[in-house]
């Protein structure tokens, strides 16, 4: 059987769809976060704050995912004080300004201040890398069906009210 361009143009098109669709994402942020054990004291956290239901909800949500490193940098003890169910709303505030309504992709990103969803802005600097409120990204558009994640190599604290 003689192949032409034709041919092969058509084999490309019908197989175009199905290529994109092996790409698409099929798990949720929390789902990508708690398979990566990078992520474990986030996840830990999330389920404390009774976030993982809504953050596995439709979205989309952009997330800046502070690693187990990031947490390791807060002073000792915070973690497990923060972990604790009187503490729950407190640690909801922490996690909840670490995430950002709509998908924002690495490309998208722009210098300035965010809105989170705490209610609280972050701000966001390009210059030299990205930050947010100063912590690194590091890795960036890890891709889930209801948003994106982008690594941080620190935990950001709220402004004060």
């Amino acid at each position: 059987m003689k192949l032409t361009s034709i041919t092969l143009m058509a084999f490309a098109v019908i197989l175009a769809p199905i290529s994109a669709m092996a790409e698409a994402p099929v798990k949720n942020v929390v789902e990508i976060a708690a398979g990566n054990k990078d992520f474990s004291t986030l996840v830990a956290a999330v389920k404390a704050a009774g976030l993982a239901e809504t953050l596995s909800g439709t979205g989309p949500f952009t997330i800046f995912a502070p690693t187990n490193d990031a947490f390791a940098k807060l002073p000792a003890g915070t973690v497990t004080d923060l972990l604790k169910p009187e503490n729950k709303a407190k640690l909801t505030a922490i996690l909840t300004y670490h995430v950002v309504a709509g998908k924002v992709l690495a490309a998208d990103v722009k210098a300035g201040k965010v809105k989170t969803v705490n209610g609280a802005e972050a701000t966001i600097a390009t210059a030299g890398g990205v930050t947010i409120d100063k912590a690194k990204v590091v890795k960036t558009d890890i891709v889930g069906t209801n948003g994106v994640i982008h690594v941080i190599d620190t935990v950001i604290l709220p402004p004060a009210k």
